[in-house]
């Protein structure tokens, strides 16, 4: 298992599926490679100052060393972004979450429109415009 490292990785990854947990959301992607899994911790700054984040990325990382790996997929990447409650978690109970986000379904990520909406009305010309007087 090897660690992503550049940020292209971790943008690539966050356009895929996604599994939502308390104290982190579980991102993946497929890969066409043959290569080993591939996975990467980020914590964003609206949840603690720095000793908090650097606290939560330790969390993090323990859990997934202490995961089986069998347990993930293989030819995948995957992000772990951590939330403010990983500080205060169970550490038995945030790696059954983990266990269990890799076995969810995943949700797939949508970026662009939204469902339900379609395209803008095109205003008419003859509603939307006044005649001046000549």
């Amino acid at each position: 298992m090897d660690r992503l490292r550049q940020r292209a990785d971790f943008v690539a990854v966050a356009n895929g599926a996604r599994v939502n947990s308390s104290a982190f959301v579980l991102q993946s992607r497929r890969r066409d490679d043959s290569g080993p899994i591939r996975i990467g911790f980020t914590v964003t700054k609206k949840n603690g100052n720095a000793p908090e984040r650097n606290r939560i990325r330790r969390r993090l990382r323990e859990i997934v060393k202490r995961l089986d790996p069998v347990s993930m997929q293989p030819h995948h990447d995957y992000v772990l972004v951590g939330r403010r409650d990983a500080l205060t978690r169970d550490f038995a109970t945030m790696i059954d979450d983990l266990r269990a986000a890799f076995t969810k379904p995943a949700r797939q990520a949508h970026k662009g429109s939204f469902k339900g909406r379609g395209p803008k009305p095109d205003p008419s010309p003859a509603s939307a415009t006044s005649r001046k007087p000549d």
